[in-house]
């Protein structure tokens, strides 16, 4: 049996299955009836039909080479923008369907089909005749030869911040109307190539760091780089004298500094609507709330401060987590040895943990804590938003320690999906179940480049094919109990605390912990502060000292900004957090210790 062969085997049991469980309350001789016509009818390698077939080249005048990737394939009956641009997790996604292309020739095409990976259809065979708009795309990958002796094929960040439908190179088809029947074939041909985003511009307050990074170079077998975009303070120039406190502010990849505007917003600006707000001109009041800042910065009374956000993209994500993986490399050692310190030289940084903090949202907001217990006297406090999960005991609605299977609460008689995506109404838009297909779909072996795939590319151990092990089965759901206690003892960062806290780390710790997060997080991401709450506020020896603060009925990502509404503190991270670093700082500065130099202006 050959791999797409297995692929639409896997994808035609879990159809099956599920036709099966719908038709258990139907009584026993009728839905066995209805199963065995079911089999008989969509079998994989039933002689009825062959099914759609989609052929896919490019022409040698793109100059591309052969290539290798992740080649997709999206239809949609939505106009309102191009295919590549509607893969979502909601309910408003069209469809797409996945193959990998090894050494793909110009002027060969390569041909999807029924084994073809889909979503949210699972084959290209469920799709109904008609006609709809095509878009196909390549995703190139590059050869990695790493130093722990694996060659491995990985998409290359490209500037864009690993979005596989904006990478610079990634050839692409004009998107075109097809008619799609029972045993039809389509030829499409990629004739466009997304091209070189250009460099941000530097600012009077905003500069742009690169540096080639030893530490990964080494792991990856070629060069690699980790930046930053550093926002400097009013009178930075005019006080040569000064050294700065370093804040972090982590998160997703950045083009340049985010949420800071010196211009006024754009009244040429076409208002837009946020849906998850239910908000006309949610754009118009973004730009806003970033000018504001640019006011409050260059204010008399807002701290003189460096703060940097950070790039370090990875060939599985956006961002690495900033901590040291089997499968990304030693990012966290990359951004505390090598590009901190180059920071702090180049800017007059103070250089001292006590005078370094972190905050971030999500990902951010699990990236500062995370960094603050593997690096505990490098950073004297995190201030964690609404983190990813902290505990994998709620690794969103799954405790991996204890459950089955990911997708389902399994009972005796029947099978309750678990939730992925609510809003602030307990209102369910997608379930684990659809969202991970999705990035089956996207990209095979841990490589789509997306939120759960990322968790397992930072967190599992190596596989023996050199991609990380999978936490669960991607078309089942069974977890991996090896994996998950593998996950336990390097990445959870509440149980390492908890194992390590009267070991010392608890006394590195005091007053460095503080956890924010709205108690109808998206993502379910409370249901883990809660555990985090559970030990931290129990333990005495030493106290914790820190923050844990929950916010009513609010979204992801709440901040614990107490008056303001979840889309207005979302905007405001470095109002809400700096202040406090520079609290805590003023009171546990070691002695000497130069709280004067960057205190101009006031």
């Amino acid at each position: 049996m050959t791999v797409g062969q297995r692929t639409e085997t896997r994808a035609y049991n879990v159809r099956v299955n599920h036709h099966i469980r719908a038709f258990r309350l139907v009584g026993g001789v009728l839905a066995a009836a209805l199963v065995a016509a079911i089999a008989h009818t969509a079998a994989p390698g039933a002689a009825q039909s062959t099914g759609v077939r989609v052929r896919v080249s490019f022409p040698a005048a793109l100059d591309a080479g052969r290539l290798d990737g992740r080649l997709l394939l999206m239809l949609s009956t939505d106009a309102q923008a191009e295919p590549r641009f509607q893969i979502t997790d909601g309910a408003e996604t069209q469809l797409v369907f996945g193959i990998d292309v090894d050494g793909l020739a110009p002027g060969t095409p390569a041909v999807i089909d029924a084994a073809a990976v889909g979503y949210p259809l699972a084959s290209l065979r469920d799709v109904p005749p008609g006609t709809y708009t095509a878009q196909a795309l390549l995703h190139r990958y590059e050869t990695f030869r790493r130093a722990d002796g694996h060659v491995v094929k990985l998409p290359m960040d490209r500037g864009e911040g690993q979005q596989w439908n904006l990478a610079p190179g990634n050839l692409y088809s004009t998107p075109a109307q097809v008619t799609i029947g029972r045993d039809s074939t389509v030829d499409i041909t990629l004739d466009k190539v997304i091209p070189v985003i250009p460099p941000p511009p530097t600012t009077t307050y905003i500069r742009h760091e690169r540096i080639r990074s030893a530490k990964l170079s080494a792991f990856w077998g070629r060069d690699m780089y980790i930046g930053a975009h550093v926002l400097v303070p009013e009178g930075f120039d005019a006080h040569p004298e000064a050294r700065y406190p370093l804040m972090i502010d982590h998160g997703h990849f950045p083009y340049t500094f985010d949420g800071f505007r010196e211009q006024p917003p754009d009244p040429t600006l076409a208002p837009d609507f946020s849906a998850r707000f239910n908000m006309r001109g949610y754009n118009r009041y973004q730009q806003q709330a970033a000018h504001d800042f640019y006011k409050e910065w260059t204010s008399r009374d807002f701290p003189r401060v460096l703060v940097i956000q950070i790039q370090h993209p990875t060939p599985f994500y956006d961002d690495s987590y900033a901590v040291n993986s089997a499968n990304a490399g030693p990012w966290g050692d990359a951004i505390v040895e090598e590009l901190i310190p180059h920071i702090e030289q180049k800017y007059r940084g103070i250089g001292q943990g006590w005078a370094r903090f972190m905050y971030g949202g999500s990902t951010g907001g699990w990236e500062a804590l995370a960094a603050q217990v593997f690096y505990p006297e490098a950073f004297n406090g995190a201030y964690a938003a609404c983190p990813d999960p902290i505990d994998f005991r709620a690794y969103t609605v799954v405790n991996l320690y204890e459950d089955r299977n990911a997708y389902h609460v399994d009972g005796t008689w029947k099978k309750t999906p678990r939730p992925g995506h609510r809003n602030w109404l307990g209102h369910v838009s997608a379930t684990l179940e659809e969202m991970n297909p999705r990035e089956l779909a996207l990209g095979s072996k841990t490589r789509s480049g997306q939120q759960w795939d990322v968790w397992e590319a930072t967190y599992s151990p190596v596989g023996a094919d050199g991609y990380p092990k999978r936490i669960w089965d991607k078309v089942t759901g069974t977890i991996d109990t090896d994996v998950a206690a593998y996950w336990r003892e390097h990445y959870d960062l509440v149980h390492i605390m908890q194992r390590d806290w009267e070991k010392g780390l608890g006394q590195k710790l005091v007053g460095k912990v503080n956890l924010y997060v709205g108690d109808m997080d998206n993502y379910y991401l409370n249901n883990a502060v809660y555990l985090a709450e559970d030990f931290l506020r129990a333990t005495t020896t030493p106290w914790f000292a820190g923050e844990i603060t929950y916010g009513d009925r609010a979204e992801h990502c709440w901040n614990g900004d107490p008056v303001r509404p979840n889309y207005a503190s979302r905007l405001r991270y470095h109002q809400m957090f700096i202040p406090k670093a520079v609290v805590r700082m003023e009171k546990t500065a070691p002695k000497g210790a130069d709280l004067t130099s960057w205190r101009y202006g006031r």
